[in-house]
Protein backbone atom coordinates (compact mmCIF):
# COMPACT_ATOMS: atom_id res chain seq x y z
CA UNK A 1 0.00 0.00 0.00
CA UNK A 2 1.66 3.43 -1.38
CA UNK A 3 1.92 5.97 1.26
CA UNK A 4 0.42 9.57 1.07
CA UNK A 5 3.80 11.09 0.44
CA UNK A 6 4.30 8.27 -2.18
CA UNK A 7 0.97 9.18 -3.81
CA UNK A 8 1.60 13.01 -3.82
CA UNK A 9 5.06 12.46 -5.72
CA UNK A 10 3.05 10.40 -8.21
CA UNK A 11 0.77 12.62 -9.10
CA UNK A 12 3.52 15.79 -9.23
CA UNK A 13 5.33 13.34 -11.60
CA UNK A 14 2.24 12.84 -13.93
CA UNK A 15 0.64 16.17 -13.79
CA UNK A 16 4.34 18.01 -14.44
CA UNK A 17 3.70 21.38 -15.60
CA UNK A 18 0.25 21.37 -15.25
CA UNK A 19 0.13 21.22 -11.41
CA UNK A 20 1.44 23.79 -8.82
CA UNK A 21 1.69 23.62 -5.15
CA UNK A 22 1.82 26.23 -3.18
CA UNK A 23 2.01 26.18 1.00
CA UNK A 24 2.47 28.82 3.76
CA UNK A 25 4.55 29.33 5.96
CA UNK A 26 2.66 27.60 8.57
CA UNK A 27 2.20 24.69 7.60
CA UNK A 28 4.37 21.58 8.82
CA UNK A 29 6.77 20.47 7.34
CA UNK A 30 5.41 17.05 6.33
CA UNK A 31 3.62 20.01 3.47
CA UNK A 32 6.04 22.02 3.17
CA UNK A 33 8.10 19.64 1.34
CA UNK A 34 5.59 19.10 -1.06
CA UNK A 35 5.44 22.45 -2.35
CA UNK A 36 6.77 24.19 -5.51
CA UNK A 37 6.43 27.69 -3.82
CA UNK A 38 6.69 28.58 0.16
CA UNK A 39 6.13 32.23 1.35
CA UNK A 40 3.54 34.21 3.57
CA UNK A 41 -0.33 35.54 1.77
CA UNK A 42 1.79 38.80 0.04
CA UNK A 43 4.27 36.40 -1.24
CA UNK A 44 1.96 33.97 -2.66
CA UNK A 45 -0.83 36.58 -3.99
CA UNK A 46 2.20 37.52 -6.08
CA UNK A 47 2.67 34.06 -7.82
CA UNK A 48 -0.90 33.56 -8.43
CA UNK A 49 -1.04 35.80 -11.93
CA UNK A 50 1.96 34.57 -13.33
CA UNK A 51 1.71 30.84 -12.71
CA UNK A 52 1.18 28.77 -16.09
CA UNK A 53 -0.62 25.39 -14.07
CA UNK A 54 -3.64 24.39 -14.48
CA UNK A 55 -4.33 23.01 -12.02
CA UNK A 56 -3.32 25.59 -8.85
CA UNK A 57 -3.61 23.66 -4.92
CA UNK A 58 -3.20 25.47 -2.33
CA UNK A 59 -2.02 24.80 1.30
CA UNK A 60 -3.35 27.20 4.10
CA UNK A 61 -6.32 28.10 5.25
CA UNK A 62 -9.75 29.09 2.84
CA UNK A 63 -9.51 32.92 2.36
CA UNK A 64 -6.07 32.33 1.18
CA UNK A 65 -7.32 29.74 -1.59
CA UNK A 66 -10.01 32.61 -2.12
CA UNK A 67 -7.84 35.22 -3.12
CA UNK A 68 -6.25 33.24 -5.43
CA UNK A 69 -9.35 31.95 -7.15
CA UNK A 70 -9.69 36.00 -7.74
CA UNK A 71 -6.65 36.45 -9.33
CA UNK A 72 -6.31 33.49 -11.55
CA UNK A 73 -6.66 33.24 -15.01
CA UNK A 74 -9.28 32.21 -17.09
CA UNK A 75 -9.13 28.38 -17.44
CA UNK A 76 -7.18 27.73 -13.85
CA UNK A 77 -8.49 25.93 -11.21
CA UNK A 78 -7.75 26.60 -8.07
CA UNK A 79 -7.89 23.95 -5.03
CA UNK A 80 -7.36 23.71 -1.26
CA UNK A 81 -7.45 20.15 0.67
CA UNK A 82 -9.52 20.68 3.21
CA UNK A 83 -12.40 23.60 2.91
CA UNK A 84 -12.77 23.73 6.10
CA UNK A 85 -9.65 25.46 6.99
CA UNK A 86 -11.45 28.01 7.91
CA UNK A 87 -9.96 31.49 9.96
CA UNK A 88 -11.63 32.85 13.25
CA UNK A 89 -10.48 36.57 12.97
CA UNK A 90 -11.91 36.68 9.58
CA UNK A 91 -15.17 34.95 10.54
CA UNK A 92 -15.95 37.94 13.09
CA UNK A 93 -15.93 39.87 10.07
CA UNK A 94 -18.92 39.19 7.88
CA UNK A 95 -19.76 40.56 4.46
CA UNK A 96 -23.03 41.67 5.51
CA UNK A 97 -22.21 43.77 8.63
CA UNK A 98 -19.58 45.39 7.03
CA UNK A 99 -22.04 46.92 4.58
CA UNK A 100 -24.30 47.65 7.97
CA UNK A 101 -21.21 49.40 9.12
CA UNK A 102 -19.86 51.06 6.47
CA UNK A 103 -23.35 52.57 5.04
CA UNK A 104 -24.14 53.63 8.74
CA UNK A 105 -20.68 55.68 8.92
CA UNK A 106 -21.15 57.13 5.69
CA UNK A 107 -24.73 57.94 6.37
CA UNK A 108 -23.01 60.23 9.15
CA UNK A 109 -21.36 62.55 6.03
CA UNK A 110 -18.03 60.73 6.66
CA UNK A 111 -15.78 59.33 3.35
CA UNK A 112 -14.56 55.58 5.16
CA UNK A 113 -12.35 53.75 3.09
CA UNK A 114 -12.36 50.10 3.94
CA UNK A 115 -8.81 48.26 4.37
CA UNK A 116 -9.26 44.34 5.38
CA UNK A 117 -6.54 42.84 6.03
CA UNK A 118 -6.24 39.38 3.91
CA UNK A 119 -7.36 37.56 6.60
CA UNK A 120 -10.62 38.02 5.42
CA UNK A 121 -13.17 36.59 2.79
CA UNK A 122 -13.92 37.07 -0.93
CA UNK A 123 -16.68 39.12 -0.28
CA UNK A 124 -15.23 40.98 2.58
CA UNK A 125 -12.73 42.07 -0.02
CA UNK A 126 -15.41 42.34 -2.73
CA UNK A 127 -16.91 45.37 -0.90
CA UNK A 128 -13.19 47.01 -0.25
CA UNK A 129 -13.20 47.25 -3.75
CA UNK A 130 -16.29 48.31 -4.61
CA UNK A 131 -16.21 51.05 -1.93
CA UNK A 132 -13.09 52.50 -3.10
CA UNK A 133 -10.84 50.32 -0.59
CA UNK A 134 -8.08 47.46 -0.81
CA UNK A 135 -6.33 44.61 0.93
CA UNK A 136 -3.39 44.68 2.96
CA UNK A 137 -1.06 41.92 4.07
CA UNK A 138 1.19 42.08 7.72
CA UNK A 139 4.08 42.77 5.09
CA UNK A 140 2.45 45.72 3.55
CA UNK A 141 0.17 46.96 6.52
CA UNK A 142 2.24 50.39 6.78
CA UNK A 143 2.30 51.43 3.30
CA UNK A 144 -1.68 50.44 2.65
CA UNK A 145 -2.92 52.51 5.40
CA UNK A 146 -1.05 55.73 4.77
CA UNK A 147 -2.33 55.45 1.04
CA UNK A 148 -5.82 54.36 2.32
CA UNK A 149 -5.69 57.24 4.40
CA UNK A 150 -4.61 59.76 1.87
CA UNK A 151 -8.35 58.58 0.10
CA UNK A 152 -10.78 59.74 2.36
CA UNK A 153 -11.92 61.13 5.44
CA UNK A 154 -11.27 58.20 7.47
CA UNK A 155 -9.89 54.31 7.43
CA UNK A 156 -12.01 51.52 8.63
CA UNK A 157 -9.31 48.50 9.22
CA UNK A 158 -10.81 45.02 9.36
CA UNK A 159 -10.74 42.43 10.76
CA UNK A 160 -7.46 42.51 13.14
CA UNK A 161 -7.59 45.95 15.74
CA UNK A 162 -3.71 44.21 16.59
CA UNK A 163 -1.90 44.62 13.10
CA UNK A 164 -4.51 47.74 13.03
CA UNK A 165 -3.13 49.98 16.11
CA UNK A 166 0.31 48.19 15.77
CA UNK A 167 0.81 49.96 12.18
CA UNK A 168 -1.11 53.22 13.76
CA UNK A 169 1.54 53.52 15.85
CA UNK A 170 4.59 53.10 13.37
CA UNK A 171 2.42 56.09 11.35
CA UNK A 172 2.36 58.29 14.44
CA UNK A 173 -1.71 58.61 14.18
CA UNK A 174 -3.03 59.65 18.07
CA UNK A 175 -4.92 57.35 20.01
CA UNK A 176 -7.15 60.09 20.40
CA UNK A 177 -7.71 59.85 16.70
CA UNK A 178 -8.64 56.20 16.70
CA UNK A 179 -11.76 54.47 17.50
CA UNK A 180 -12.93 50.90 17.77
CA UNK A 181 -15.65 49.47 16.07
CA UNK A 182 -18.97 47.93 18.10
CA UNK A 183 -20.69 45.29 16.68
CA UNK A 184 -23.67 45.11 19.07
CA UNK A 185 -26.82 44.92 17.63
CA UNK A 186 -28.73 47.67 18.61
CA UNK A 187 -25.76 50.39 19.16
CA UNK A 188 -24.39 52.31 16.95
CA UNK A 189 -21.08 51.00 15.22
CA UNK A 190 -19.05 54.63 17.00
CA UNK A 191 -19.69 57.39 19.46
CA UNK A 192 -21.39 59.60 16.57
CA UNK A 193 -19.95 62.68 18.88
CA UNK A 194 -16.14 61.19 18.35
CA UNK A 195 -16.11 60.19 14.45
CA UNK A 196 -15.67 63.57 13.36
CA UNK A 197 -12.16 63.42 15.39
CA UNK A 198 -11.44 59.99 13.98
CA UNK A 199 -9.23 58.86 11.36
CA UNK A 200 -9.01 55.34 11.51
CA UNK A 201 -11.54 52.65 12.50
CA UNK A 202 -10.66 49.55 14.28
CA UNK A 203 -12.97 46.34 13.97
CA UNK A 204 -12.42 44.43 16.57
CA UNK A 205 -11.14 41.09 15.19
CA UNK A 206 -7.95 39.61 16.69
CA UNK A 207 -6.09 36.21 15.85
CA UNK A 208 -6.23 33.84 18.24
CA UNK A 209 -3.14 32.67 18.64
CA UNK A 210 -1.27 35.42 18.34
CA UNK A 211 -3.68 37.07 20.71
CA UNK A 212 -2.53 34.14 23.49
CA UNK A 213 0.85 36.22 23.67
CA UNK A 214 1.04 37.93 26.60
CA UNK A 215 3.48 40.53 27.80
CA UNK A 216 4.77 38.57 30.70
CA UNK A 217 5.68 35.71 28.73
CA UNK A 218 8.37 37.94 26.73
CA UNK A 219 9.50 38.95 30.34
CA UNK A 220 9.84 35.40 31.29
CA UNK A 221 11.64 34.45 27.90
CA UNK A 222 14.00 37.19 28.98
CA UNK A 223 14.19 36.59 32.89
CA UNK A 224 15.53 32.62 31.15
CA UNK A 225 17.59 33.14 28.43
CA UNK A 226 19.63 36.38 29.49
CA UNK A 227 20.36 38.44 26.20
CA UNK A 228 18.03 36.55 24.01
CA UNK A 229 16.45 38.46 21.46
CA UNK A 230 12.89 38.33 20.60
CA UNK A 231 10.97 39.15 17.34
CA UNK A 232 6.94 38.52 17.27
CA UNK A 233 4.12 38.77 14.59
CA UNK A 234 2.41 42.54 14.24
CA UNK A 235 -1.27 40.45 15.34
CA UNK A 236 0.02 40.13 18.37
CA UNK A 237 -1.40 43.27 20.78
CA UNK A 238 0.45 46.66 20.78
CA UNK A 239 2.19 45.76 24.47
CA UNK A 240 3.88 42.68 23.37
CA UNK A 241 5.10 44.36 20.20
CA UNK A 242 6.38 47.32 22.44
CA UNK A 243 8.15 44.54 24.75
CA UNK A 244 9.63 42.95 21.96
CA UNK A 245 12.94 43.69 20.02
CA UNK A 246 11.31 43.43 16.56
CA UNK A 247 8.15 43.06 14.97
CA UNK A 248 6.80 42.04 11.57
CA UNK A 249 5.53 39.65 8.79
CA UNK A 250 6.48 36.02 8.52
CA UNK A 251 8.89 36.95 6.10
CA UNK A 252 10.15 39.79 8.17
CA UNK A 253 10.70 37.05 10.99
CA UNK A 254 12.66 34.43 8.89
CA UNK A 255 14.87 37.72 7.54
CA UNK A 256 15.28 38.73 11.29
CA UNK A 257 16.77 35.23 12.41
CA UNK A 258 18.76 34.92 8.72
CA UNK A 259 20.76 38.18 9.40
CA UNK A 260 21.21 37.80 13.25
CA UNK A 261 25.05 36.95 14.39
CA UNK A 262 26.18 33.19 14.94
CA UNK A 263 25.28 32.31 18.05
CA UNK A 264 22.47 34.21 18.57
CA UNK A 265 19.59 33.14 20.53
CA UNK A 266 15.99 34.13 19.61
CA UNK A 267 12.45 33.94 20.53
CA UNK A 268 10.31 33.79 18.44
CA UNK A 269 6.09 34.77 18.64
CA UNK A 270 4.13 33.43 15.60
CA UNK A 271 3.15 29.92 15.04
CA UNK A 272 5.14 27.00 16.27
CA UNK A 273 5.44 25.46 13.09
CA UNK A 274 7.55 27.86 11.23
CA UNK A 275 9.67 28.95 15.16
CA UNK A 276 10.31 24.87 14.46
CA UNK A 277 11.37 25.14 11.02
CA UNK A 278 13.97 28.19 11.94
CA UNK A 279 15.42 26.56 14.27
CA UNK A 280 16.27 23.31 12.57
CA UNK A 281 17.62 25.83 9.56
CA UNK A 282 19.59 27.94 11.60
CA UNK A 283 21.45 25.09 14.04
CA UNK A 284 24.05 24.63 12.02
CA UNK A 285 25.40 28.32 12.37
CA UNK A 286 25.20 28.09 16.34
CA UNK A 287 21.70 30.05 16.87
CA UNK A 288 18.97 28.86 19.34
CA UNK A 289 15.84 29.82 18.30
CA UNK A 290 12.27 28.78 20.04
CA UNK A 291 9.12 29.78 20.12
CA UNK A 292 8.07 32.03 23.23
CA UNK A 293 5.08 30.11 23.51
CA UNK A 294 4.38 26.82 21.33
CA UNK A 295 0.96 28.68 19.55
CA UNK A 296 -0.38 26.34 16.91
CA UNK A 297 -3.06 27.26 14.53
CA UNK A 298 -5.71 24.33 14.22
CA UNK A 299 -7.08 25.39 10.87
CA UNK A 300 -3.42 25.20 9.14
CA UNK A 301 -3.23 21.99 10.54
CA UNK A 302 -6.31 20.38 8.88
CA UNK A 303 -4.04 20.44 5.86
CA UNK A 304 -2.05 16.93 6.02
CA UNK A 305 -0.35 14.79 3.38
CA UNK A 306 -3.42 12.72 3.52
CA UNK A 307 -5.56 15.62 2.60
CA UNK A 308 -3.50 16.54 0.03
CA UNK A 309 -2.82 12.85 -1.13
CA UNK A 310 -6.63 13.04 -1.70
CA UNK A 311 -6.92 15.75 -3.61
CA UNK A 312 -4.20 15.03 -5.76
CA UNK A 313 -5.41 11.24 -6.17
CA UNK A 314 -8.55 12.79 -8.37
CA UNK A 315 -7.55 16.23 -9.39
CA UNK A 316 -8.78 16.20 -12.79
CA UNK A 317 -12.30 15.26 -11.26
CA UNK A 318 -12.12 17.25 -8.44
CA UNK A 319 -14.25 20.73 -8.36
CA UNK A 320 -12.50 23.45 -7.81
CA UNK A 321 -13.06 26.70 -5.60
CA UNK A 322 -15.26 29.17 -7.46
CA UNK A 323 -16.08 32.70 -6.12
CA UNK A 324 -19.46 34.29 -7.58
CA UNK A 325 -18.57 36.77 -10.84
CA UNK A 326 -19.35 40.04 -9.24
CA UNK A 327 -17.16 38.84 -5.78
CA UNK A 328 -14.60 37.58 -7.87
CA UNK A 329 -14.32 40.65 -10.17
CA UNK A 330 -14.57 43.54 -7.11
CA UNK A 331 -12.08 41.05 -4.96
CA UNK A 332 -9.78 41.33 -8.10
CA UNK A 333 -9.72 45.06 -7.75
CA UNK A 334 -8.84 45.03 -3.99
CA UNK A 335 -6.23 43.02 -4.64
CA UNK A 336 -5.10 44.14 -7.59
CA UNK A 337 -4.52 47.35 -6.43
CA UNK A 338 -2.30 46.15 -2.77
CA UNK A 339 -0.47 44.50 -5.47
CA UNK A 340 -0.02 47.53 -7.96
CA UNK A 341 0.54 49.81 -4.93
CA UNK A 342 3.01 47.96 -3.41
CA UNK A 343 5.13 46.87 -6.72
Amino acid sequence: MTTPNERIEAARAKFGSRLAILGHHYQSDSIIRHVDVQGDSLELARKIPGLAAEHVVFCGVYFMAESAAALARPGQRIHIPHADATCPMADTAPANRLEEVLGELRDQGRLVIPLAYVNSSAEVKAICGLYGGSVCTSANARVMLEWALGQGDAVLFLPDKHLGANTANQLNIPTGERLTVSLRRGAPAVDAKKLPYARLLLWPGTCAIHHMLKKQDIEAVRRAMPGVRVVVHPECSPAVVRAADSAGSTSHIIRYCAQAPKGATIAVGTEVNLVLRLAERHKVEGKTIVPIKTMRCTNMAKTTELRLAELLDTLDDAAPLTLADDVAEHARVALTRMLDICS
